[in-house]
C-alpha cells in the first residue's frame, strides 16, 4: 500500500503549494500569514520556503457551536 507524503510524520516540511492544497488556501493567503507572523516559514536554500505540517495544524481554530 502506497502512502502519500501528508501520512509521514509530524514534523514534515511542506512546500507552499503542498501547504495551500491541504488547507484549502492559496499560496498568496499562505505568504500574507507568513508576512504577518502567524504561520511560521522555514527557507531551505535560497528560493524554497517550507511550513511544517505541525504549524500549519496548529493555527486553525474551533468554531464555537450556537448550542449550549
Amino acid at each position: 500500500m502506497a502512502t502519500s507524503r501528508l501520512d509521514r510524520a509530524p514534523h514534515q516540511y511542506l512546500t507552499l503549494p503542498e501547504a495551500a492544497a491541504y488547507v484549502g488556501q492559496s499560496v498568496k493567503t499562505l505568504r500574507r500569514r507568513i508576512s504577518a507572523g502567524t504561520l511560521p516559514a522555514y527557507r531551505f536554500g535560497p528560493r524554497s520556503i517550507r511550513v511544517r505540517l505541525a504549524d500549519l495544524e496548529a493555527t486553525g481554530h474551533r468554531v464555537p457551536s450556537a448550542t449550549p
